[in-house]
């Protein structure tokens, strides 16, 4: 008897180019590292090659490879659990405490992670229409997206994010390479593991701690399995694709985020420039390219937060609702297991839109320290969710032998929730000394 096709095998279907075929398996991935990078990633690594050069690198090589563990991790107990449970589920069934922490944490730190974004698409969009209006822009872009969200435009989100993605690579890429990295630098800070003393407005363990809240601890890393739901993606079989998939994405995330870095570090540090506001981290692409510089700078940057915020928009009241539903079990028996079926989705979607607004108000915090104090919160999180990653992903019952951790995975979670702890500890000390 023939067997099945396998996903791999309908992606390559003949009378198809191979780089359309590679790009139809590219899906989950792409839209999660778009969403991981947004403003996150951008601030963060800019402040610190800016203020600290490569002195603190390794932090970045640390959280990259937590990330990938963490998010791998996730993705497989929700592909090849036996009981077909979500991640929400998962933690869920290990103590109901979970799920009120899992509901909490994520309605706060999704209108946290969408007030940075959405205070920075506005600025970015007030700078391009050069108008002096970003309150205005940024309820703009609140406005389109709420048109945008929920209407069956995932293949278009998927689509633009590949492109987006495709841009920003290359445009940041090629302002790295131009600057002249110091190879033996980025070495020397990969393998130093040190905090090197206060430059700038921004001490070095918050930057450290911001970087590893943006790239490891955040809540979005999460949201990668509702996505992969979305693609269709929904079983063991599916368990190789989303490897690959995720492993395509880390690296893509590492180009992005070295190469950010390098800019900071050979364009802005050299010439005095902090990175205090959006229009600082331009003036590295103004002083290579040009005015065109600056444009393709402002452009790229408001596409990408704009496709980040649509991103969070979708994903994040899946996790929500799904948390909510597990506390309210007869809210899934009524509306089944399709989120946006129940009425609360769209509040809790609202919510995350809407309310971020107020931090677009003047008086607020300005982007680049919103951005930075809110990646540096994400760690509070990480040692619960290190540690009940932990004991659910080596759950004989649910994973049999097959699917739970290896000995290098439990390691990284154990050290995931010391590393979120000790410097929880140096931040909280810093702040008290």
């Amino acid at each position: 008897m023939a067997s099945t096709p396998s996903v791999a095998d309908k992606a390559l279907a003949p009378g198809q180019s191979r780089i359309k075929r590679i790009a139809k398996l590219l899906g989950p991935g792409i839209i999660a590292v778009l969403s991981w990078l947004g403003a996150g990633d951008l601030i963060t690594s800019s402040v610190a090659g800016a203020n600290y050069g490569y002195a603190m690198m390794w932090v970045l090589a640390v959280s990259l490879l937590l990330r990938f563990l963490i998010v791998n991790i996730i993705a497989r107990f929700q592909l090849c659990n036996n009981q077909g449970m979500t991640i929400l589920q998962g933690y869920a069934q290990l103590h109901p405490i979970f799920a009120w922490f899992m509901l909490g944490y994520a309605l706060l730190m999704g209108h946290l992670i969408n007030a940075y974004m959405i205070k920075g698409a506005g600025e970015a969009l007030a700078m391009l229409l050069h108008i002096n209006q970003p309150l205005l822009c940024s309820l703009a872009v609140v406005i389109v997206v709420w048109l945008l969200v929920g209407r069956n435009i995932y293949a278009m989100i998927e689509g633009v994010m590949k492109c987006l993605l495709a841009v920003m690579t290359l445009a940041f890429l090629a302002l790295a390479v131009m600057s002249g990295p110091d190879v033996m630098g980025i070495l020397k800070g990969t393998i130093g593991f040190s905090i090197p003393p206060d430059e700038g407005v921004h001490g070095a363990v918050l930057v450290a701690v911001s970087v590893i809240g943006a790239v490891a601890g955040s809540i979005a890393n999460f949201v990668h399995p509702y996505v992969m739901r979305q693609k269709g993606w929904v079983g063991p079989e599916h368990k190789r694709i989303q490897r690959n998939d995720l492993l395509f994405a880390v690296f893509v995330g590492i180009v992005i985020n070295l190469a950010i870095w390098v800019v900071g570090a050979e364009i802005l540090r050299p010439n005095g420039i902090e990175v205090n506001t959006l229009g600082d981290l331009g003036k590295a692409m103004e002083m290579f390219f040009g005015p065109l510089g600056w444009y393709i700078f402002f452009v790229g940057v408001f596409a990408t937060l704009f496709a980040s915020i649509s991103g969070k928009t979708t994903a994040f009241p899946m996790l929500i609702t799904d948390a909510f539903q597990h506390i309210r079990p007869q809210r899934r028996e009524r509306y089944g297991k399709e989120f946006h079926h129940d009425p609360m989705h769209k509040w809790f979607m609202l919510f995350i839109l809407v309310t971020p607004l107020i931090w677009s108000l003047p008086g607020m915090p300005d982007f680049v320290t919103l951005t930075i104090g809110v990646n540096a919160l994400n760690i509070v999180g990480l040692p619960v969710i290190s540690l009940g990653l932990l004991i659910m992903s080596n759950q004989k019952s649910l994973l049999g032998e097959k699917y739970r951790n290896n000995l290098f995975e439990n390691v990284a979670l154990v050290f995931a929730t010391g590393l979120a702890l000790w410097v929880a500890f140096q931040l909280g000390s810093e702040l008290l000394g």
